[in-house]
């Protein structure tokens, strides 16, 4: 059974800022790692996070087992999302 998605409005305004491929590619990837995200996201370090590589775009997200889903907290490129979500916490 995959795990349900939920995407916050943070991450819906950064993907509409991103061309359609790029946007399609990064829903495939999530919708694809929800069959079981524990092989495909990876805990951040001192974190409750996880990440998600897709090319140059990272996915943070929070898992919850018990309830069989994936919060996204936020999307961004690898150069900046880390610096942006320190900000936020």
């Amino acid at each position: 059974m995959a795990f349900r998605i939920i995407l916050s409005e943070e991450m819906l305004l950064e993907l509409e800022k991103l061309d359609n491929k790029a946007a399609k590619r990064i829903l495939d990837r999530l919708e694809h790692a929800s069959e079981n995200p524990m092989h495909f996201f990876q805990r951040l370090v001192g974190r409750e996070d996880y990440r998600l590589r897709i090319g140059d775009y990272r996915i943070i997200a929070r898992i919850i087992q018990d309830e069989k889903m994936i919060f996204v907290d936020t999307i961004g490129h690898r150069k900046n999302v880390y610096k942006r979500m320190d900000k936020k916490f």
